[in-house]
């Protein structure tokens, strides 16, 4: 299993607005094969700072089928208006046993 880190700045004033595209956009990741979970959190220090965590099978669901299919534009375009700046997305695994 990998888990994407998406770490977003949001436009500020625009925290609401960017909540209620990502519930609607949410529906894309889940329906993406190999995706297993999506949460998405928000900073309380920094309100304009969300962090997304997907849980997937395998890198490849998320860097290939998932970016490379209509998931991804619909995705993208819910909550990409509300992107102060690019987000910065790596991906980690799980070193615990």
């Amino acid at each position: 299993m990998v888990t994407e880190v998406a770490d977003f700045s949001v436009i500020a004033g625009q925290e609401a607005e960017f909540e209620a595209a990502y519930r609607r956009g949410r529906e894309h990741l889940l329906a993406s094969p190999g995706c297993r979970s999506v949460t998405m959190t928000r900073s309380i220090e920094s309100p304009s700072r969300f962090v997304l965590l997907v849980e997937w099978e395998r890198l490849e669901d998320h860097t290939e089928t998932f970016r490379q299919g209509d998931g991804f534009a619909r995705w993208r375009a819910e909550v990409g208006p509300f992107f102060a700046s690019p987000p910065h997305v790596e991906h980690v695994e799980h070193v615990d046993p």
